[in-house]
């Protein structure tokens, strides 16, 4: 298991799965170690995984500062990581919240992105955020699915502040709710930094005027990929998060939720490497890019 040592000295800790060219990979969570992750439905057969730990989370230490676990404050993690596996230019992958963290290095060092792959992307550093309303309309569309019935309710008075979390309600963050989803859960708890998860977006995280002017600078190519079924984000609000890149493409994977990779491996795995094989740098053929806000066919 390779280490660095952050700026402010904090040890942390990534992992290394599959062969291939690198490809740099950010959990979400937010704050959740990388290994939910998995192989990304067999992206690693393809490429070099490397999956960090984010400070506090997996093999990472936790920092001297808790403050330092809010999303802007490990910008630097992730430039002192490049530079520590030799890569003068990378692809980016990150996923959920992990995407927060990528568009914010990517405003503030583009001139080290080959490629950016943002996967089911919060896209709180551009000023925009799933709202409660679009959670429960993605949720409206399990309602022929036999749990719909007990977990909607659940569902909605969590969204409404009226009630806890509930695993009920579980279901909604996944294509499909089968044996591989009910694992998926199960290892959350554990695997995840609640008090870190707290201070992600804490007061001062983000600047989206700034963060937008700074990534009209990016000339990578980006893809923001968004499950038909999620709530967070919705396909319309991966489209709208889009618009902030001069060179991005949506793509919505049929019957998938948070998790894509797990819900339909095959069409996840053919539409990554579609784009990762690209020509870095440069505009897709027509057939396969999307004008900002547009969803491929």
């Amino acid at each position: 298991m390779p280490t660095f040592t952050a700026p402010d000295g904090t040890r942390l800790a990534w992992h290394l799965r599959g062969t291939g060219e690198p490809l740099a990979v950010l959990p979400g969570g937010p704050m959740r170690a990388s290994a939910y992750l998995g192989d990304l439905g067999g992206l690693a057969a393809h490429r070099r995984l490397a999956l960090l730990d984010l400070r506090g989370t997996g093999d990472s230490a936790p920092p001297a500062d808790p403050a330092s676990y809010r999303c802007d404050r490990m910008v630097e993690d992730v430039e002192v990581w490049r530079a520590h596996m030799g890569l003068e230019h990378m692809d980016l992958l990150a996923h959920s919240a992990g995407a927060a963290l990528a568009m914010l290095y990517a405003a503030r060092h583009p001139q080290r992105m080959r490629r950016l792959l943002l996967i089911t992307p919060n896209p709180s550093a551009l000023g925009l955020r799933a709202t409660p309303e679009d959670r429960l309309a993605a949720a409206r569309l399990r309602a022929h699915e036999p749990w719909f019935a007990e977990a909607f309710p659940a569902f909605r008075a969590w969204l409404a502040g009226e009630a806890e979390f509930d695993e009920r309600f579980l279901p909604f963050f996944h294509g499909r709710w089968d044996d591989t989803a009910r694992a998926h859960t199960e290892a959350e708890l554990e695997q995840t930094n609640e008090d870190a998860g707290e201070r992600y977006f804490a007061d001062g995280a983000f600047t989206p005027d700034a963060t937008r002017a700074a990534l009209a600078a990016l000339t990578a190519p980006v893809l923001l990929l968004a499950g038909e079924l999620d709530g967070g984000p919705r396909p319309d609000l991966a489209r709208r998060a889009a618009e902030a890149f001069p060179n991005a493409e949506v793509a919505v994977q049929p019957g998938a939720g948070h998790y894509p990779w797990l819900d339909d491996p095959e069409w996840f795995l053919k539409r990554t490497l579609t784009f990762l094989d690209g020509p870095a740098g440069a505009v897709l053929p027509s057939a396969e890019q999307a004008a900002p806000g547009r969803t491929p066919g």
